[in-house]
């Protein structure tokens, strides 16, 4: 049974400058996050840039994450696409590589509606035998998986959570009122608000910030899951800046911006996404320095 909680980081996708991926940084980052103590790894979720690398690339980077990884961490793979069809053959491609469970993000731009939801990841969830962890962020999809359609969901035996991303501040308390499943899985999908998200009894986080400071992230999630919920907010409330900051732009950009400024990246990404305008350079740079993270 799929259980993993905790902090999960949404892993950028490293490229070289010419858009290339650049393997052995993608190696060095797994490494790193295996000896922060992070919970999970999604490979090539939203943040590792899926909607502009191609299907074969998309298949190769899950299979080198979950190679490379050894089953020393699970690997999650992200294999949404608003085409059942694609998102059927990532799924099974995810599985043939030996990922651990697939994310899947509602399709985007197409809207369906939440009868199409339903047929979507029931069509899925039935070819694929796979766990499978639905993905709400409407502010980015234009489509939003309501709770009464996650609970309907929720009764298929191989989708096994969801990361919620709706900016609604009651959506975990209505998700959990209406799933009887006390196995299903809740992870917030937005780091502002994640202590709150766990507080209220949230499984874990599948965050961005954990690409720059993966220990603080981990540390949250366990304190939290452990009870101690003012040391958790401590934690969190020196990174409120940083939660902020990685989103000063569209994501993923300045969280690749940040980790090569930290030496862990080369500045690679793919149009249209560009490299971080300079003028919020300086903002960035004072909270990583604020951080103890440079100098």
């Amino acid at each position: 049974m799929f259980s993993v909680k905790g902090s999960i980081v949404a892993l950028v996708t490293p490229m070289e400058a010419d858009g290339n991926i650049s393997w052995q940084s993608l190696f060095d980052l797994i490494d790193w996050h295996i000896e922060s103590g992070t919970s999970a790894i999604v490979s090539v979720g939203t943040t590792g840039e899926s909607a502009t690398v191609d299907v074969a690339e998309h298949v190769q980077i899950i299979e080198q994450s979950v190679n490379h990884s050894g089953g020393r961490i699970p690997i999650i793979a992200g294999t949404g696409a608003n085409s059942t069809k694609e998102a059927i053959y990532l799924t099974s491609a995810a599985k043939e590589a030996g990922a651990t469970a697939a994310l899947l993000v509602t399709p985007y731009y197409n809207r369906p509606t939440q009868k199409g939801l339903i047929e979507h990841y029931s069509e899925i969830a039935l070819d694929v035998d796979i766990p499978q962890i639905l993905y709400n962020v409407p502010t980015r999809t234009a489509c939003d998986l309501l709770p009464e359609t996650v609970a309907t969901l929720s009764q298929i035996e191989n989708i096994v959570g969801i990361k919620e991303a709706s900016p609604d501040p009651q959506r975990l308390t209505e998700l959990k009122s209406c799933i009887e499943d006390e196995s299903f899985l809740f992870y917030s999908g937005d780091d502002l608000t994640a202590f709150k998200f766990l507080s209220e009894g949230g499984h874990g986080i599948i965050s961005v910030t954990a690409n720059v400071v993966p220990e603080k992230i981990s540390n949250i999630c366990n304190l939290v899951l452990e009870g101690d919920f003012k040391g958790a907010q401590e934690i969190d409330s020196e990174l409120t800046d940083l939660h902020e900051v990685l989103f000063i732009e569209t994501s993923p950009i300045p969280v690749k911006w940040t980790l090569n400024k930290l030496g862990r990246i080369p500045l690679g990404i793919r149009l249209p996404l560009t490299v971080l305008d300079k003028q919020c350079i300086p903002e960035i740079e004072l909270i990583l320095n604020k951080l103890g993270l440079t100098n």
